[in-house]
């Protein structure tokens, strides 16, 4: 739906309530061409948090077997 921006400006709130009803886009025209569009959000789907971090971590090289390094934590007292 094409509509002039005087239009939209003084039935903005009723215009923005039947988009987001019924999800028909408007296009807001000054002497007649396009300047913006008012479409409707679609709401996010809720991402489980199960598998959030999947590939964000990379193992490099032997991360069980000992380093070799000394720790003060290993001496003895």
């Amino acid at each position: 739906m094409n509509m002039p921006a005087g239009v939209f400006k003084t039935k903005c709130l009723q215009l923005m309530d039947e988009v987001r009803d019924t999800h028909e886009e408007i296009v807001i025209t000054k002497f007649g061409k396009p300047v913006a569009k008012l479409v409707p959000v679609e709401a996010e789907k809720e991402k489980s948090l199960f598998g959030f971090l999947r590939n964000s971590v990379r193992v490099k090289g032997d991360i069980v077997s000992p380093t070799g390094e000394k720790w003060e934590a290993d001496a003895s007292t």
